[in-house]
């Protein structure tokens, strides 16, 4: 999906919500400009650490700090997840913003079932909440963003718990 998202796009690629840049990584690698956002400070550190040469942001996915229209992708690799559905219209409209007329934007996240709640990862102590959104509620609200939904490809567990959705939209030019 990163691969064919690489292809899509042209100029700079925000990944939203990054965490420790597992996506940014990858389109790194592929050649595309990117660079990461993200609300935890701590995963941005280990951001940074894993890609000293890319730049990564502390901000939140509904006021990032850039131009309007400055953007010709955006990435958001299992973030909104973490997001509550009530709180997706202003993220989608902030991505609509910043994203250049023509520019794409690739959402992951799990679908198909109640939120799942997690209490330990890593040996450590969390309180995790992963929200799973329906695809045709995603892409309903990001049409009303004023983002235009072009595929969604959910795709079953395999080795999830949960399927897994995947959905492109395109800023109109």
């Amino acid at each position: 999906m990163l691969t064919a998202f690489a292809e899509l796009t042209s100029g700079p690629v925000a990944d939203v919500g990054c965490g420790t840049g597992n996506a940014t990584a990858v389109l790194h690698r592929l050649g595309v400009d990117v660079f990461g956002v993200d609300i935890a400070g701590e995963m941005l550190e280990h951001a940074r650490e894993r890609l000293p040469g890319v730049r990564f942001t502390q901000g939140s996915m509904s006021e990032l700090d850039m131009p309007e229209e400055s953007l010709g992708g955006i990435v958001s690799w299992y973030s909104i997840v973490h997001t509550a559905f009530a709180d997706l219209p202003g993220a989608f409209t902030e991505f609509a913003r910043v994203l250049a007329p023509g520019g794409h934007l690739l959402l992951a996240f799990q679908t198909g079932g109640a939120t799942h709640h997690l209490t330990e990862a890593f040996e450590e102590r969390v309180d995790l909440a992963f929200l799973r959104h329906e695809p045709e509620e995603v892409a309903d609200l990001l049409a009303r963003a004023g983002l235009s939904p072009r595929a969604t490809l959910v795709r079953q567990p395999d080795g999830e718990r949960t399927p897994q959705a995947f959905l492109l939209a395109r800023k109109p030019r």
